[in-house]
């Protein structure tokens, strides 16, 4: 079954400054499925995974050419409001970060900003989103407890949880799991799996087993180019560049 186009984004050039760092990038991305960026460190796959949701907007010296369309909307259109599209767009970053709060308070943070108030309608959220996010069972008796008390894996769950509460069409994850153990980074990986089922999912990772395990496409950058993107196997197992070949066997990287 053909999938729609959730992100398309077509000859994305950016700058820092001076510095070019992301050189004409077409590329687009399937709803209801999780697409990840490859590639060595400063390779523009993290500025770009920023660019689809106006991160990048906050850095004075930034500056990029090119249209990003979510749903065929531009979205550094003149009438696009960014709450609106960080709403529609959430962001999980490499570190945990949740507020110090109680684990409640985290999950429905973004509710209240919207001026939710209503106890029955958060109740149902947290308890809703801590499910999705494989965390519900391990704190339901200890919901007011501060989340920074939590272990690192239950905070980053958290915080996909506290994402999800306000009901995106698209979560973009920056090397999601790079700080956890490895029972965490599973159970993070499992989750992300599970939830291409309602979202659509953009993840950066350094880790090509990572990438291996949980995307259906993905995208190998290098020096702010796309070099290659193509079904997950197919980049793995029968790459068309060199480049992309000597990258995945460890020639450099």
């Amino acid at each position: 079954m053909e999938k729609n186009i959730k992100i398309e984004t077509k000859n994305i050039n950016a700058w820092y400054g001076e510095k070019k760092v992301l050189h004409g990038i077409d590329l687009q991305m399937e709803e209801n499925t999780v697409t990840a960026f490859i590639g060595p460190s400063g390779c523009g796959k993290s500025t770009f995974l920023r660019v689809l949701n106006r991160m990048n907007d906050y850095i004075d010296s930034f500056r990029k050419e090119g249209d990003v369309l979510i749903d065929n909307k531009d979205i550094y259109g003149k009438k696009v409001r960014i709450e609106e599209l960080r709403k529609e767009v959430g962001m999980v970053f490499q570190k945990p970060n949740p507020f110090p709060k109680s684990i409640y308070e985290n999950v429905v943070y973004g509710l209240r900003i919207q001026g939710i108030n209503k106890r029955a309608i958060l109740d149902e959220a947290v308890e809703k989103t801590l499910k999705q996010a494989a965390l519900w069972d391990e704190v339901k008796d200890d919901l007011k407890k501060n989340a920074l008390g939590l272990s690192g894996g239950q905070q980053q769950r958290l915080c996909i949880a506290r994402t999800l509460a306000v009901q995106p069409k698209i979560i973009l994850m920056d090397e999601p799991a790079s700080a956890l153990d490895p029972i965490s980074t599973a159970k993070v990986e499992e989750l992300i799996y599970d939830l291409k089922q309602e979202y659509t999912i953009v993840i950066v990772t350094h880790n090509m087993h990572q990438a291996g395990r949980v995307s259906d496409k993905t995208a190998f950058f290098l020096m702010g180019e796309l070099i290659e993107y193509d079904k997950t196997k197919n980049i793995f197992t029968k790459p068309q560049d060199e480049r992309t070949e000597n990258y995945i066997t460890g020639k450099f990287g």
